[in-house]
């Protein structure tokens, strides 16, 4: 069945030119789309290989080698003089639980302690070299994946190494990566290293809607019938893409624009260079895809609108985006100034001065950022959160085996070797000592001759290694009348959501358990995104009684949910409150029996309660957890370092 035609999807103008323009200059770095599900992301993608120019490669060769200029460090060279032949570029696929082999290729260790020679066999950056590497859901992809994609994709080279034996071999490849923003973002470093990024949205417009059912349904119905009558447009469109590659090193990047590209970062503050260098690029292959010989304003704007507002984000609660006032603003600064007449003194035609502006009197801050009713119903209140900080780092107990992160101890596939694995378990990289002696002794009854040894499949050794894990952070906040009082609430969200970047840090899937009035409820499913729990929490409302055992309980539910979900992934709970139990009859005593169910469970109280009279309730609730009390005051990394050094000093003293 042949795949949906490019020229066939409906609207997504600025999808359409990313990914012409990375595809006339894979220098641009790629593109990452960003989008709610349903949008034609993939079949985008997947339509773009069937525009791009055939490739010339060296016969034999699985790194598809250029006859023109091979590689040199080719595995399969040297490709002197060798035949040739051409084929269409490829689209290769990167599936999102492939293993690291899987991508970078793997080495043949058994043979290479046997025989001596490298036997590498390609992975998906050597298919995907000279031709387009898809990544879907790149935001579910593990981060060591990421960075092997993305610095390969940088540096146009993949390297794999196995105890002691390197290969290399030439990767250079336009990376397309699509996700959904719902299910959790990539680290901001990651997102600077794509190029280009855009955002696609499902239109609202009634009768484009009604054109992408009837186009689909008619694809589904006759794929065949339907490719071919996009295929004139298809066509031309290839042509354009190829002659605009022809193009492209005839472009000149004058001065004027490259001050204007200086003049936009510089504007809207991103970090580093690379913002600059990808914006260059960008302007220069819509140059060439316009038919000019000149980069000018219009594609210097066109480049920043695509390469920059991924680059804006300062943490994972920004929103991404750029300001196009802000943009035709630094223009307009880049521009140089117009010849004017001479001043001659303050009469002759010099610009009045401004009136000064009238400065309105200061409102009263409440505790609720303007815009947010400070009481609804007289009952309940919406309070916003304070600035964020560097919180304290809470970890499960014990040594887990979960998902690659950043919290707690677990053994994982990568990270220091602290052992070796029983010879029944053939999982991970080689242990190169251990395989050797488990060889050694048996060389002579082999009939062991000259170098090498004689290997057998059991004498592999597997390394035991010691990482970190992402975990499950559960939030099980206290949203009661007793937590609104005297803008605690405020500091309640500064520390949650200064805990919620650090779970975002440390890769950490989080949810959200709220309980106020006499019920609780599940705000938040367990979801790697935490802008989503952030939005939760900064429009929580307070009011109303404490309801702790329901809280508790629900907790409870949802761990035990996600544990058949999710196995390997083991919960850190944390419990936001005062410790107060008001709601129902014996409160206390079903909170009390409530937090029995969870003392399998890492568990953190932090404590709200506040004022000179304090009942200790919350200290109590962590007993019968089993879990560590926590001041509100000292989630706050540098509170615990200020404790240290008062305890340090007053030894010394």
């Amino acid at each position: 069945m042949k795949p949906y035609p490019f020229t066939a999807v409906v609207g997504m103008p600025d999808l359409r030119l990313a990914l012409i323009l990375s595809s006339i200059s894979p220098a641009v770095g790629g593109v990452l789309v960003r989008g709610e599900k349903g949008t034609a992301k993939s079949t985008m993608v997947r339509a773009l290989a069937g525009l791009l120019p055939g490739v010339d490669v060296v016969d034999g060769c699985r790194f598809s080698c250029d006859p023109a200029a091979p590689d040199p460090l080719c595995p399969d060279g040297p490709h002197d003089g060798a035949s040739s032949h051409r084929r269409p570029a490829r689209l290769v696929e990167l599936p999102v639980g492939a293993a690291e082999d899987r991508v970078v290729g793997s080495l043949n260790l058994e043979k290479a302690l046997a025989e001596g020679v490298t036997d590498y066999q390609p992975g998906l950056l050597a298919a995907a070299h000279r031709g387009l590497l898809y990544v879907d859901e790149v935001n579910l992809l593990h981060d060591h994946l990421v960075d092997t994609l993305l610095d390969a994709a940088a540096m146009g080279q993949a390297t794999v190494e196995r105890e002691g034996v390197s290969v290399s071999h030439a990767a250079r490849f336009v990376l397309i990566g699509t996700m959904n923003p719902e299910e959790g973002e990539l680290r901001p470093q990651l997102l600077d290293r794509f190029g280009l990024t855009v955002e696609v949205a499902s239109s609202r417009d009634p009768e484009q809607r009604v054109e992408v059912v009837r186009r689909r349904l008619a694809y589904e119905a006759d794929p065949d019938a339907f490719a071919a009558g996009y295929a004139d447009d298809d066509t031309r469109l290839a042509e354009e893409i190829e002659s605009a590659q022809r193009l492209l090193p005839a472009v000149k990047l004058p001065d004027d624009a490259l001050r204007q590209i200086a003049e936009i970062c510089a504007s809207f503050e991103v970090d580093g260079m690379r913002a600059d260098i990808v914006t260059a690029r960008a302007a220069v292959a819509h140059a060439a895809w316009a038919g000019r010989d000149e980069v000018t304003t219009e594609d210097v704007r066109v480049a920043a609108r695509l390469a920059l507002p991924h680059r804006r984000r300062r943490n994972p609660f920004d929103a991404p985006g750029i300001s196009e006032e802000q943009l035709e603003q630094a223009l307009q600064d880049a521009q140089p100034p117009e010849p004017g007449p001479e001043d001659d003194g303050p009469g002759s035609g010099s610009t009045p001065p401004e009136a000064p502006q009238e400065v309105p009197p200061e409102v009263p801050q409440g505790d609720a950022p303007k815009g947010q009713p400070q009481q609804q119903g007289g009952q309940q209140k919406t309070v916003g959160a304070g600035e964020t900080f560097k919180a304290r780092v809470f970890r499960v107990k014990g040594m887990g085996e979960g998902e690659r992160g950043r919290r707690s101890r677990a053994i994982t596939d990568s990270g220091r070797t602290i052992g070796v694995q029983p010879p029944s378990v053939r999982d991970g990289r080689p242990h190169l000592v251990a395989t050797v002696k488990a060889a050694a002794p048996h060389q002579k009854a082999r009939g062991r001759e000259g170098a090498g040894l004689k290997m057998r499949r059991q004498d592999l050794r597997f390394a035991l290694r010691e990482g970190r894990e992402g975990n499950l952070v559960l939030f099980c906040v206290d949203a009661s009348g007793s937590m609104g009082a005297k803008a605690r609430m405020r500091e309640v969200k500064s520390a949650v959501l200064s805990l919620l970047l650090d779970a975002y840090q440390r890769r950490d899937k989080v949810g959200l358990v709220t309980f106020r009035g006499d019920t609780a409820e599940l705000a938040l499913p367990p979801t790697i995104s935490v802008d989503a729990a952030a939005s939760r929490l900064e429009g929580l409302p307070t009011g109303g009684r404490t309801p702790l055992a329901e809280g508790l309980l629900e907790a409870a539910r949802v761990l035990r949910v996600e544990e058949i979900r999710d196995p390997r992934r083991r919960p850190l709970l944390v419990v936001v409150t005062d410790g107060r139990a008001t709601s129902g009859a014996n409160a206390v005593a079903r909170a009390q029996a409530a937090a029995g169910l969870l003392t399998g469970v890492t568990t953190v109280v932090m404590d709200c309660e506040s004022g000179r009279m304090r009942l200790g309730l919350a200290a109590d609730l962590a007993a019968h957890l089993g879990g560590e009390h926590v001041p509100l005051a000292d989630v706050a990394a540098e509170s615990l370092a200020d404790a240290v050094r008062a305890r340090t000093a007053g030894r010394a003293a």
